[in-house]
């Protein structure tokens, strides 16, 4: 098949909601090959300790493509402990200077409880405005969701699911199925 006929893997919805003290990556576990469900069960919200400093990461995009990419983060994090910023910035640089790399296709959201950040294959590292953010399909569906609600008693982990029902009612490539990681520093 030829590569403009092939469907495309389309799926998830990952948001980071940054409230209270905590921080919540939550995401949800559709791929869909086309108009086909292929699974509706993936992991793509992982907590990761490299250095023995915990941080959280959800993925959007080729599956194969997230793990090279959270790899990589984990390996800049060995190598500046406790330095989530940092590590992201030396990921983004080679993501994008790196022939291999470059053709990755994924986004990363990644949070070590203080910083909330958005890595890109362009060489963004991303830092939302209204300590929200969300990538994949449904992102932007869960990204409005999620803005509204933050002035209400609602807490981080209560927002990012209320949001990812939302984008889940809206999106096709979206399911109900979430994995959710809470930080806090």
């Amino acid at each position: 098949m030829a590569s403009d006929q092939f469907p495309g893997w389309h799926g998830t919805t990952i948001i980071g909601v940054r409230k209270g003290g905590e921080v919540v990556i939550a995401g949800d576990g559709q791929v869909s090959l086309g108009q086909t469900v292929i699974k509706g069960t993936a992991r793509k919200v992982r907590r990761l300790s490299p250095g023995g400093f915990d941080v959280v990461a959800g993925f959007a995009g080729s599956t194969a493509d997230a793990f090279t990419l959270l790899e990589r983060l984990e390996s800049k994090l060995e190598a500046t402990p406790g330095q989530l910023q940092r590590a992201s910035v030396e990921l983004a640089k080679d993501w994008r200077t790196d022939k291999y790399l470059q053709k990755l296709e994924a986004m990363l959201i990644v949070t070590d409880g203080s910083d909330l950040l958005v890595i890109t294959g362009a060489g963004d590292v991303l830092e939302p405005e209204h300590d929200v953010t969300a990538i994949g399909s449904g992102g932007n569906y869960a990204l409005a969701a999620a803005r509204a609600m933050m002035d209400t008693d609602r807490d981080a982990e209560a927002i990012a699911r209320a949001a990812m029902a939302i984008a889940a009612d809206i999106c096709v490539y979206t399911n109900g199925n979430l994995t959710v990681e809470t930080i806090s520093k």
